[in-house]
C-alpha cells in the first residue's frame, strides 16, 4: 500500500474530530440522552400480537393517558413498534408484530392498571388483546445503582488502560490513547442524543466493546511507533509515527471492515431488541478505527512536544 500522509493530514483530521467533539457535547447538554429505564425507574409493557392484526397506536396512547390520569400519576411515557418471531406448538416459525409501552414510573399500581386495560381490554375499549405480553418494573433504587455500576465499570475500565499503556509503553502514550478513547466515547453518545436512541445497559455493555476494540488499535499503532523509534533513531518523530500508522493501516481496515459486516447485518435484520446495542458498536467502531488511524498519532506527537519542552526549561 502506498505511504498515506496522516500526518500532514493531522490539521484537517483534527479539526473534523473538533466539529465532531464539541457537536456531541452541545448536543448532550442541550437534548440529554433518553435513558431507558435500566437508569430511571419505571415500568415496561410489552404487547405482541399475531402479524396482520392493526395496531391502533393513537387508541392506545389514550388508553395509557387514561390509565395514568385514574391513578393519578403524572409520569412520562413513550410508544415504540416492534417485531418479534415465536414458534409455535407445530415448530413453525410464527411472525408476530407489537408494542413496547414505557413509563417512568415503578409504582405497583400503575403496572397492576396497564394490565388489566391492554392485557384484558374491555370490547367498548376498541383494544385488541396480545397473544403475548410482558411486563418489568424496575425500582428507582435499584436503578440508581445500576446508574453507579455502570460509571464505575467505565471509569475502571480507563483507568486499568491508561495505567497498562503507561507501564508497557510511556505515560504520555497513555495519556494519547485515553483522549482517543474519550474522543469515540463522547461522540458516540452525541449520536444517541441526536438521534434519540435510548440509553440502556446493552449500550453501556457496547461501549465497553468499543472503547476495547478502540485501544486494541491504538495499541498497534503505539508498538509500530515504539519499535520503529529503536530501529530508525535519527528519524524525526513526525515521520516515524506517520510510519507506523501506514503499517498499521491495512489491518485496521481489515479488522473493521470484518466487524462492521455483521454489525450492519444485525442491525438491519436484528430487530427492536438489538437496534441500540448495534447502533452503538457501529458507530463506536467506525470513530475508534477513525481515531486510532489519525488521531491517537498526531495527539502522541503533540504531548512528546509539549513533554520537551517542558524538560527544556
Amino acid at each position: 500500500m502506498s505511504q498515506f500522509d496522516v500526518m500532514g493530514k493531522a490539521k484537517l483530521f483534527g479539526l473534523i474530530s473538533l466539529v465532531l467533539f464539541v457537536g456531541s457535547i452541545i448536543a448532550l447538554v442541550g437534548m440529554g440522552l433518553r435513558p431507558g429505564i435500566d437508569f430511571t425507574g419505571g415500568t415496561q409493557l410489552t404487547l405482541l400480537y399475531p402479524a396482520g392484526v392493526e395496531v391502533d397506536l393513537p387508541k392506545l396512547r389514550a388508553q395509557v393517558q387514561a390509565t395514568l390520569d385514574e391513578v393519578g400519576t403524572k409520569a412520562s411515557f413513550y410508544l415504540q413498534r416492534l417485531s418479534a418471531e415465536r414458534t409455535d406448538e407445530r415448530g413453525q416459525r410464527v411472525e408476530l408484530l407489537g408494542v413496547s409501552i414505557t413509563v417512568r414510573t415503578s409504582e405497583e399500581e400503575v403496572a397492576q392498571k396497564l394490565r388489566e386495560r391492554l392485557v384484558h381490554p374491555q370490547p367498548e375499549s376498541g383494544l385488541t388483546a396480545p397473544f403475548e405480553y410482558s411486563i418489568t418494573t424496575v425500582g428507582a433504587q435499584v436503578s440508581q445503582e445500576i446508574v453507579n455500576r455502570a460509571w464505575q465499570a467505565i471509569l475502571v475500565a480507563l483507568g486499568g488502560m491508561l495505567v497498562y499503556i503507561a507501564v508497557r509503553f510511556r505515560l504520555r502514550f497513555g495519556i494519547a490513547a485515553i483522549l482517543a478513547l474519550l474522543h469515540d466515547v463522547i461522540i458516540t453518545l452525541g449520536v444517541f442524543s441526536v438521534a434519540r436512541l435510548e440509553m440502556n445497559l446493552p449500550v453501556i455493555a457496547a461501549l465497553l466493546t468499543v472503547v476495547g476494540y478502540s485501544i486494541n488499535a491504538t495499541i498497534v499503532v503505539f508498538d509500530r511507533v515504539r519499535e520503529n523509534v529503536r530501529l530508525q533513531k535519527k528519524t524525526p518523530l513526525w515521520e516515524v509515527i506517520n510510519h507506523s500508522i501506514n503499517q498499521s493501516l491495512t489491518r485496521a481496515i481489515n479488522t473493521s471492515s470484518t466487524t462492521l459486516i455483521p454489525v450492519l447485518i444485525l442491525l438491519v435484520a436484528g430487530g427492536v431488541a438489538l437496534r441500540e446495542f448495534m447502533a452503538a458498536m457501529l458507530c463506536g467502531v467506525t470513530v475508534g478505527t477513525y481515531s486510532s488511524m489519525c488521531i491517537a498519532g498526531p495527539m502522541l506527537w503533540g504531548l512528546t512536544q509539549l513533554s520537551e519542552r517542558l524538560r527544556s526549561r
